[in-house]
């Protein structure tokens, strides 16, 4: 694990020791609600066709400022009536500009079942995403030692969170596969030690996947041709943020790539 990804770790090693001490533990463990709504992430994900997480994303390293001036609220309502499966806020702050508090604010705006997209290192960060109000969080096999990675897991489905586990090699891969609850493969075509992309990530890693899992492709995707080419080979969803957060209308934007527009992708885009 080394340069960008190496880098963004330690932040959020420091960042989740900062709001600790802010807001203790068991602080936080008070503000759960026994019988939160839960609303059925990994279940959105495996209807007919392939499945859009929409994503929120403020910015980037790679590409800085996103979209300025728009809300979360905006965006995410867009993604609703764009038919988005779910949607997906990215919270990390020093590299990406998100916060808890936009996915809280995506909480109240949609009925989307909601992803917390961020660094997970730590079991207080579990704690906050059902706090904050998501559905589902990331865990990225590349941040994490397989205990810890194993830890986090467990955490999450004990606090009704679905899980989706993000690889990029095969390595990694086999690393997901270990936890036997892992249902959902989230396969990352951004290697995130330099933030390039490659989108037969995905094609290279599938054959490996075990049936019965639900595959997630992630970055590099910009047309309905992309989109009809994952599901030609089995993909059950793929998580779409800088092309929609670009796109002049997202909402227009996303129908297209869903194939509910009237006219390609490629001419909205």
């Amino acid at each position: 694990m080394t340069n960008v990804l190496e880098r963004i770790v330690d932040v959020t090693r420091d960042e989740v020791r900062r709001r600790r001490r802010e807001i203790p533990l068991a602080q936080l463990e008070a503000r759960l609600q026994p019988h939160r709504e839960g609303r059925p992430f990994s279940e959105a994900l495996v209807r007919p066709g392939v499945s859009i997480i929409a994503e929120h994303k403020r910015r980037s390293p790679s590409a800085g400022e996103i979209r300025a001036g728009a809300t979360v609220t905006e965006i995410a309502q867009a993604y609703e009536r764009g038919g988005a499966a779910a949607l997906s806020v990215l919270t990390e702050g020093p590299h990406f500009g998100g916060t808890l508090a936009d996915l809280e604010e995506a909480r109240g705006a949609t009925a989307l079942p909601i992803l917390r997209k961020d660094f997970m290192v730590d079991a207080y960060q579990v704690y906050e995403s059902a706090v904050a109000g998501a559905d589902a969080i990331l865990l990225i096999v590349a941040a994490l030692e397989p205990d810890d990675l194993a830890a986090l897991h467990h955490e999450a489905l004990a606090l009704d969170l679905d899980v989706l586990v993000e690889v990029h090699d095969e390595a990694e891969l086999s690393a997901a596969l270990e936890i036997v609850d892992a249902d959902v493969i989230g396969i990352n075509n951004r290697n995130l030690t330099d933030f390039s992309v490659d989108v037969e990530r995905t094609y290279e890693l599938l054959s490996d996947v075990p049936a019965g899992k639900t595959v997630v492709s992630e970055s590099g995707f910009h047309t309905r041709a992309q989109i009809e080419e994952l599901e030609r080979v089995g993909v059950d969803a793929v998580l779409i943020g800088e092309t929609l957060m670009r796109a002049p209308e997202p909402e227009t934007a996303l129908r297209d790539l869903a194939g509910h527009g009237g006219h390609a992708a490629e001419d909205a885009l």
